[in-house]
Parts: structure tokens; C-alpha cells; sequence
């Protein structure tokens, strides 16, 4: 009856199953565990009439001119600008940290010097991750560097992974560098936008195909058995491709311990006024138990309506419990290693598919996920 399995439809299952759906012409069918479709992009309307992302703020961006034309056939874009600011003691200032931040932090002729040799020793435009600015010989570059790491990266890292900056992959450090300009947008990608009917609608266009199917409220493992080297649907053996987005050591039971990840409690708060705090996103570097706040009317550039929702992020350690949500790998050596036997109890499956963030134990951002999904599919069409 299916050709292919895809499990779960967040950006990496549902962009798979339209390809194969679409230009490989399979069956397929796609099992969702939530209640609906989007992953953690899944967007909707609170109790309000504001729409919220319910997950916390997506925002699609990219340079891939093929993965924002693939988008583009499911959904039209409001365009939207991020720009974050970071609460600073009485001060707002832009992060990533960059010449605008520096001129606000520093007296002006400090800042002027200093400025001079960022761009001269790095180069104007340029990224510098922070922990490269720290091991700097020039005193002026460390001062900086020592400014940005305990005003906006330290409490903030320690808050959003249980950990310091020194004992974090630097994959995930480099994320957020010092920027060698006076651009106070947060990512500088040529694409950058939000669907203008919502991420909910964009992923119902993208699985509405006559050949694939989708079943909510349902945990593949209800229906889906691994045994020895098959794969069984419904008690039968099933030889088509299966593309597993989920958490591997979960597919497994955990078996051989438990794959480190942070979570995230969003406490969602409304205020019956036109603005809480006048901008979408403000970090809490310094301060706070949570991480940032997201006011949505300004995300969504929603107009018709009174009062505005907010959410706060609260980042804890993942435990597995019901209504907990693995978001964040946390990336080490040991956490790798454990990654890798999971990874290998899935070679002896026949066109079997890790793909995603939880899959892959990676972070990858919505672009980059998708480009893999289609490249993956692409193989799988052609072999």
C-alpha cells in the first residue's frame, strides 16, 4: 500500500515526503506523533486572537536560492528583518555584539580605538566567534572580548545549556560571533521572512498531495517494529524506504543510555495593551531565570487585533518525561560516542533514513535541514 515511511512532519520529514511523493512518485505515508503537522514550526491562534508560534520564534532565512524557491511554491513571505536586542543592565543593546554595540558600551574615543583594530586585525564584515576574540595577545581585543563574554555570552550559556562556554562545542559558541560591522541584523542571509498565511498553513500546502498520507496522534512505534535486520507495518515486513526524523535512542528504548538534550518550558503570558516590550525578541544575558522574551505581533506583523501575547523561555535538561521536548543536542565527545552506537544499531536496516536534528543529534537550522531532506531524497529517487 506505501512505498515510503517517513516519520514525523516537521521540516526534515515533510520536505522528504512531498519529493518522494512528487518526483519519485511513491506512496507515502507519514507518521506524526503530535497532533498535528510543523514540527516545532507549528504556529497558530491563542485563545486571543494573536498568533503565536507555539514552539518559540522560527524565522526562515537562508542563501540557498534552491531551498527558498522550494518554500516559495508552498507559501507567499511577510518579509521580516531580526534584529535582538540584549537587556543589559538599564541598557538594550544589539546582539550579536557588533561596532553599533561597541559604541554604546565604550567611551567615545575607547571606542573609536577600538574599533580600529577589530578591522584591522579581522576585517570589516567579518565573524569573530567570541572565544577566538579571548585568546587575542592585544589587550584592547581581550577587553572587548571580556566585556562580550560576561555581559552577554556567559550567564546566558550557562541559563540555555547548564554549562560554561569553555565546555561547549565550539560548533555551538561559533553560532553567535562578534560582528565586524555596523549591520545590527541578527542573521545576514539574502532570504529572510515568515510565511504570510503562517508556518502551520505553509506545511499543509507542502504534504497536500494525493500521495501521501498522514496519521496524528501516533507514536511510530505503535506500528512500526524493528526486528532483527526488518522492519515490520502492521505485523508485515515492509521493504520500502523509511526516513526516521525522530530522537534514536527513544526508537531504540534508550538501551544504551540516554542522548543528552536541553528542553525548554514556554510560559506564555497576554497584556491587554498594544505592546509589552515594543520589539519582537530581548535577550536576558545578565538577568533573569529565562532566556529571552518573544513578543509575536511584532514576529508575525499582525494588525488586527488588541493586546499582545508574549512567551518566556525557560531552558532545562531533558529528562524524557511526558510533555517534554528534546530541542537541543548538547554536543561533546562522550554525548557523540553514545550517538554512534545508537546510529549503528540502524545499519543492518535495509533503506533506512536517519534524517534531522534528532535523528542525526545535530543542530541545524531550518535551511540547512532542508537542503539535506532534499538532497537525501534526491539519492533515494535516482539509486
Amino acid at each position: 500500500m506505501y512505498d515510503s515511511i517517513i516519520v514525523g512532519s516537521g521540516i526534515a520529514g515533510s520536505t522528504a515526503a512531498r519529493r518522494l511523493a512528487e518526483e519519485g512518485k511513491r506512496n507515502v505515508l507519514v507518521i506524526e506523533k503530535r497532533s498535528h503537522i510543523g514540527g516545532n514550526c507549528y504556529d497558530c491562534m491563542d485563545e486571543h486572537g494573536i498568533w503565536i508560534h507555539q514552539y518559540g520564534p522560527h524565522i526562515f532565512h537562508t542563501e540557498m536560492k534552491e531551498v527558498y524557491e522550494f518554500f516559495s511554491r508552498f507559501t507567499m513571505w511577510t518579509s521580516f528583518r531580526h534584529e535582538v536586542v540584549a537587556q543589559v543592565g538599564e541598557q538594550l543593546i544589539p546582539v550579536p555584539f557588533n561596532l553599533n554595540t561597541l559604541h554604546m558600551v565604550f567611551e567615545k574615543d575607547k571606542a573609536e580605538e577600538l574599533e580600529k583594530k577589530l578591522t584591522d586585525t579581522y576585517g570589516y564584515g567579518s565573524k569573530v566567534p567570541i572565544m577566538e576574540l579571548r585568546k587575542s595577545e592585544d589587550a584592547g581585543i581581550r577587553e572587548i572580548a571580556d566585556y562580550v563574554y560576561q555581559n552577554i555570552f556567559l550567564y546566558y550559556t550557562m541559563k540555555q545549556w547548564g554549562q560554561k562556554p569553555e565546555e561547549i562545542s565550539e560548533e555551538v559558541t561559533g553560532r553567535v560571533p562578534v560582528l565586524i560591522s555596523r549591520d545590527n541584523g541578527y542573521f545576514t542571509d539574502r532570504y529572510q521572512g515568515v510565511p504570510k498565511q503562517g508556518f502551520h498553513r505553509m506545511f499543509r500546502n507542502l504534504l497536500d498531495h494525493p500521495n501521501i498520507t498522514i496519521v496524528l496522534d501516533t507514536d511510530a512505534k505503535e506500528i512500526l517494529k524493528f526486528q532483527e535486520d526488518e522492519i515490520l507495518l502492521h505485523g508485515e515486513p515492509f521493504q520500502g524506504e523509511v526516513i526516521y526524523t525522530g530522537a534514536v535512542d527513544e526508537l531504540f528504548d534508550c538501551c544504551d543510555g540516554r542522548l543528552p538534550y536541553r528542553s525548554l518550558d514556554f510560559a506564555f503570558e497576554h497584556y491587554d495593551r498594544d505592546s509589552y516590550q515594543g520589539r519582537s525578541v530581548v535577550n536576558y544575558t545578565v538577568s533573569e531565570d529565562f532566556t529571552r522574551i518573544t513578543e509575536f505581533k511584532y514576529l508575525t506583523k499582525q494588525k488586527d487585533t488588541d493586546g499582545t501575547t508574549i512567551v518566556k523561555e525557560y531552558p532545562f535538561a531533558y529528562t524524557g518525561k511526558d510533555g517534554e521536548i528534546p530541542y537541543y543536542a548538547i554536543l561533546n565527545e562522550e554525548n557523540r560516542k553514545l550517538y554512534e552506537k545508537y546510529r549503528k544499531r540502524t545499519e543492518h536496516y535495509k533503506n533506512f533514513y536517519l534524517l534531522g536534528r534528532l535523528a542525526e543529534y545535530q543542530y541545524y537550522n531550518i535551511d540547512a535541514m532542508t537542503k539535506k531532506a532534499l538532497d537525501l531524497t534526491e539519492k533515494i529517487i535516482n539509486q
